[in-house]
Parts: structure tokens; C-alpha cells; sequence
């Protein structure tokens, strides 16, 4: 499979009833890896004839969260194409067309307005997956429930709409798709899809199905574990290009325990060969560390940009500061916060000292020591990190049996009213000495 294949065409065909959520966000990764790594063409169709529950609001927020992680597509409904329409509810009468075919061509029949495909005993549907590699079935074993009777097929229900397992082998077919690459629940319909492509006289594609995306306790994922919905993530400071990366190495991996890597890289190195058929779990400690790690790798200013709506959205006067001074306060944050919203939490205090009034009061201190070493701090002539550990070292070494935490936590506290921060004498020198004189001066007078 590691030939180059420009002739590639996939696609992701959600359904409009509801948001994109991690399952779909996952197929349409792996579709479009798959058409990027061969220079192929990902197309993105709607399969919209559950008129009850679809809506365009939905294809709306399908499209905008597969733009967020970055799943641009060839073809689809608002650009075009070659093949259209993209949408089923637009494909009616080509759905007709074939179906009164096989009714003509005696491998279909009309139930009243339903149309119903035959299935015919003695018949090897057996399919060589991608992933789950060779799938034994005969058309002997699709049966009536609880009966030893054949069950046929319906293509249209008696509403005029095509049937699932109908409408996508037309629309496969005739959009040209080379490879059928969806969620490992759908193999159970591919023998029938298959029974449906030899009765038109159709290659049958490549087929490579995804493996279940469960939660830690080994069950399927729901909103039990957690978020379902590629925004909720979003929403929740994560980032598009750890999403990204994280949903990639969900039954999939890069090789040599490569686990942090752009959308290029991935492209590059995908491999349908390399997808395991065992179940993914989605581990959110995996998540955190993964989007940590792209946090980290940030331009300074993108990175502020991330971090900028959860500060205003605290209330946090970001408007009072220049946007240098927020970015090289990011910057020393270093790996501190998981999430965009966490950074923002781990850090208002560079942005307000409001939230440090809240979370602190000093209390058991020895306050007319602690001013002692104030007033050396503030008297020096270089507010600079290094300079002020020096005076806190020189003072530590003057003063029989005092300790540096004893001196450097009551200043972490007062600066940020925080127990973690980076180096507190880094800290200072970024808020600068009047805006820590301020501070300390209001806990300890």
C-alpha cells in the first residue's frame, strides 16, 4: 500500500443530525490522510435523507468543525465538483433510475411503493479488508432474524428514500470512490453493499474499516467518558493541531513511538497498512500531553491569541497590557497548562492582581523578617532575575539558619497567590519592580 496513488478518491459522508463528533472527526481524519498521502482527492458528501432529523444548520457545524481540524475536502456540496450533487437528498431520481434497473432486470421487486432487492442463496460475498484483512460470508448467512428464510434487501422504502446500504453503493460508484474507509461497525453492511455492486455490474472498491474508538473502561465512547463533540474540545482550550495529532493516533501509528507531528508529517507517513483492527482508547491524559507539547511549540503570538479569550472571558482587563508583555508572560509559563483555558487560569495573574486579593491572605509569617528582605529586594538598582537571586542568596547566607522557601514562597504568594509558578525571580523581573512592590506592599504593609 505504500505506492503513491493519485487516482486515489475517498470521502466522509456524515449525516446531518447533529454535531461533528469524535467517531466522524476520526473517519474524516483518516479519509483525508489517506488522499493526501497518495496526492488523491477527499470528497465530502452529505447523506441527508433522514429528512426528519437533518438540517442545514448541521451540515453547518459538520463542515466549520472539519475546517477547524483542518480537513479541507476537493469536492462537496459548497464547492462543486465533478460528481454531483454532494448531497443525497439532491440524488432522488438516481437512486430511482437504478432501482427501477434491477426491478427490470429481474434482481429487484416492488412491495407496494418499496422497491426490494433479492438476495440470492449460494453467493460468496467474502472481501479482502485493509484492516481486518480476508472477511468470509456467504449470502446463505443473511437471514430473517430468528429464521432460516434469506432477508432481502430494501434499496427504496415506501417513502421514495434510498436505504442506507443502497443509496452509498450508487453514490460510490458514480463519485468514483477507490477506497471505502469508515468505522469497523459498518463491515456487517458491506457483504450486502457488495450483492449490490455485482448486480449493477460494478467494481466493488477497497474497503479498510476503522477500529471502535472507546472509553478507558473498555466501553464505547459516550458522553459518560466525557465530550462528544469536536467543538466541546475546542471550547475547551484544546488545539486543532492536537486534536488533530491525537485523532490520528487513534488505531493508527507513526512508527518509531513518533507521537507529536503536524498535518505534513502525517500526511506523509499515513499508511492504511499501519491502522490496527484492535479497539482505540481515548486516553485524555494522552490528549493533555499531546496538546501540552503543541502549546509549547507555539510562536509566541499564536500562542497568545489561543490564550487572549479565556483571560477576557475571567474578565481579566487584557486590554491594560501590551500584547508583548502577555506573550513573554506565555513564554515563561513555559509547559504550564494543558489546555489553552488551563494556561489562562495558571496565569491571570500577570494579566490582574485581583485574582491573586482572592486566593490569598498571609497568615503564621514573620512579617518584620519578611519586610527586611523586601526592603533589600526593592532597594536593588537592577530589577533583573539574576540580580534579585543574588540579594535573596546573599540574605539567606547573612541570616543563621534562615531558608530560601522560607523567603521565596511568601514572594511566590504575593506575586501571584499561587504555591507553582515559574521561578519567582523570573516572574518579577517580567511584572516589573513598581507592580511588585505594589503587591507585596498590600499583604505586608
Amino acid at each position: 500500500m505504500s505506492d503513491k496513488n493519485d487516482n486515489v478518491r475517498v470521502r466522509f459522508a456524515p449525516s446531518p443530525t447533529g454535531a461533528l463528533h469524535i467517531g466522524g472527526g476520526h473517519t474524516a481524519l483518516f479519509n483525508w490522510l489517506w488522499a493526501r498521502h497518495n496526492n488523491g482527492k477527499f470528497i465530502l458528501r452529505i447523506e441527508d435523507t433522514d429528512l426528519a432529523r437533518s438540517t442545514k444548520e448541521y451540515e453547518q457545524t459538520i463542515m466549520s468543525g472539519m475546517k477547524w481540524l483542518g480537513l479541507d475536502w476537493d469536492e462537496g456540496p459548497d464547492i462543486g465538483g465533478d460528481y454531483g450533487p454532494y448531497r443525497q437528498s439532491e440524488r432522488l431520481e438516481i437512486y430511482r433510475e437504478y432501482a427501477n434497473k434491477l426491478v427490470d432486470e429481474g434482481k429487484a421487486y416492488k412491495d407496494g411503493e418499496a422497491i426490494i432487492f433479492k438476495v440470492e442463496p449460494g453467493q460468496d460475498i467474502s472481501f479482502n479488508d485493509i484492516v481486518y484483512g480476508q472477511i468470509n460470508v456467504m449470502s446463505d448467512g443473511l437471514k430473517e432474524q430468528n429464521s432460516d428464510k434469506l432477508k432481502d434487501i430494501v434499496i427504496i422504502k415506501s417513502d421514495g428514500m434510498p436505504t442506507y446500504n443502497y443509496a452509498v453503493v450508487i453514490d460510490d460508484h458514480l463519485m468514483k470512490m477507490t477506497h471505502v474507509i469508515r468505522g469497523e461497525d459498518h463491515i456487517s453492511n458491506t457483504p450486502k453493499q457488495i450483492l449490490i455492486y455485482r448486480a449493477l455490474g460494478w467494481d466493488v472498491p477497497e474497503f479498510a474499516h476503522l477500529p471502535m474508538i472507546l472509553g478507558r473502561d473498555k466501553k464505547k465512547l459516550s458522553k459518560r467518558h466525557g465530550a462528544t463533540s469536536i467543538y466541546e474540545y475546542r471550547d475547551m482550550g484544546y488545539m486543532p493541531d492536537s486534536m488533530f495529532n491525537f485523532l490520528a493516533l487513534l488505531g493508527w501509528s507513526a512508527g518509531d513511538d513518533k507521537e507529536i507531528f503536524t498535518r505534513p508529517q502525517a500526511a506523509e507517513w499515513f499508511e492504511l497498512s499501519r491502522v490496527t483492527k484492535k479497539a482505540a482508547v481515548f486516553d485524555f491524559d494522552k490528549l493533555n500531553y499531546i496538546n501540552q507539547e503543541h502549546l509549547k511549540a507555539l510562536d509566541p503570538m499564536v500562542r497568545l491569541s489561543m490564550i487572549k479569550p479565556f483571560w477576557i472571558e475571567a474578565g481579566l482587563p487584557v486590554s491594560e497590557h501590551d500584547d508583548k508583555y502577555l506573550a513573554d508572560a506565555l513564554t515563561l509559563m513555559a509547559g504550564r497548562g494543558r489546555t489553552a483555558k488551563e494556561m489562562a487560569e495558571f496565569s491571570d495573574y500577570f494579566v490582574s492582581f485581583e485574582p491573586v486579593k482572592a486566593r490569598w491572605t498571609p497568615e503564621g509569617l514573620d512579617k518584620e523578617k519578611l519586610n527586611e528582605f523586601f526592603a533589600e529586594l526593592f532597594a536593588s538598582s537592577e530589577w533583573k532575575a539574576e540580580a534579585l537571586e543574588n540579594i535573596a542568596r546573599n540574605f539567606i547566607t547573612s541570616h543563621e539558619g534562615a531558608k530560601m522557601k522560607d523567603y521565596a514562597m511568601p514572594l511566590r504568594f504575593a506575586l501571584t497567590g499561587m504555591k507553582v509558578s515559574p521561578g519567582i525571580f523570573e516572574v518579577a523581573q517580567l511584572m516589573g519592580k513598581d507592580e511588585c512592590e505594589k503587591r507585596v506592599k498590600y499583604f505586608f504593609g
